[in-house]
């Protein structure tokens, strides 16, 4: 907690009716937000949501903290302002595959890059849901929508591999119908110092109903999915009895107890480790060959953007002794126009 005041999801909720189609998976995310934000403590006036267009961007009108309702593909810029101007401010910032891969995926690199303190929500259904179904950065090559009646002919985004091209320190994934991993990573991505990127796998019922069915149906999830936490082994499977090891450079699943694997040879998460290599190699996998990858897969102490800044700031106004912005604008070379 952040202070002696205790919070409840309720605290966080505004009183606008939330009008997403009944079923879309957003409502699951927003319940999970509301309960990861009174886990956190802090204060709806100390919280601000932020978002650029699309179904996802309806959120902060949900949300009984400060919101923002920018344009499209620019929530994460307006986010890097407004917390750069506002350091004691705690950070949302929400977007959808479209909006933030497309048109802002301009900004979304750059914010990760510069490690800026926000929280990143990304909603990934691999659909363009707003606008009525069109592909998205997201959709694989051959998808059929609106806008590819014949099967999309580009290779889609994997967003954690954005993230680590970036040199992100802090990336996690959940499933919108995982509640309880979904709360874990989004207080753990609030607790993390500098830009924290969390992709919920979200299901759009109206125009890409099904589209993570092969990872989320609970009769093969246990199999598909692997939920990484630091310290302990990767293990996987209905009774935990299958676990990854290291196949030369890549990586193997196993069956801990055949072929002479034992439970000594499935290796140990580290989310702290400086290198990305593994961890890049782990947010890749897609449930097919291996299992998807879900919970804190990275979480990597680095220099804060908007901290930097600010010594920086004090630092040259001591050292100049600038007491304002003309004070600064004057002190170099100056001229008269006459």
């Amino acid at each position: 907690m952040e202070n002696d005041q205790i919070y409840t999801p309720s605290d966080y909720k505004s009183n606008q009716s939330v009008r997403w189609c009944p079923g879309c998976g957003d409502h699951a995310i927003l319940n999970t937000l509301h309960k990861a934000m009174a886990t956190i403590g802090i204060p709806p006036e100390k919280t601000a949501v932020i978002s650029g267009i699309g179904c996802s961007s309806r959120l902060p009108y949900y949300m009984n903290t400060y919101g923002f309702h920018t344009i499209h593909g620019r929530g994460a810029a307006i986010a890097t302002g407004f917390k750069v101007a506002n350091p004691g401010m705690t950070v949302w910032q929400i977007s959808g595959d479209g909006d933030g891969l497309a048109i802002g995926g301009n900004h979304f690199i750059h914010a990760v890059r510069r490690n800026i303190d926000i929280n990143m929500l990304l909603f990934n259904n691999k659909i363009y849901g707003l606008t009525k179904g069109q592909y998205s950065p997201t959709s694989d090559r051959g998808f059929v929508s609106k806008s590819s009646p014949y099967g999309t002919t580009e290779d889609p985004f994997i967003p954690a591999e954005l993230v680590f091209g970036a040199r992100g320190n802090f990336f996690a994934r959940s499933i919108d119908v995982e509640l309880q991993t979904s709360q874990e990573v989004l207080v753990a991505a609030a607790r993390h110092r500098g830009t924290s990127v969390v992709e919920i796998l979200q299901n759009c019922v109206i125009f890409n109903n099904g589209i993570h069915s092969y990872i989320t149906d609970r009769e093969h999830r246990a199999e598909r999915t692997i939920h990484l936490r630091h310290g302990e082994k990767m293990l996987f499977g209905t009774n935990n009895e299958k676990g990854l090891v290291r196949d030369g450079f890549l990586l193997k699943a196993v069956t801990v107890g055949q072929d002479g694997y034992t439970i000594d040879d499935v290796l140990v998460h580290d989310a702290h480790t400086p290198s990305n290599f593994l961890h890049q190699q782990l947010a890749m996998m897609d449930g097919h060959d291996l299992p998807l990858a879900i919970g804190i897969i990275r979480d990597v102490e680095a220099p804060v953007y908007n901290e930097e800044v600010s010594r920086q700031v004090e630092e040259v106004r001591a050292r100049k002794g600038f007491t304002s912005l003309r004070d600064m604008i004057l002190a170099g070379e100056t001229w008269e126009v006459k």
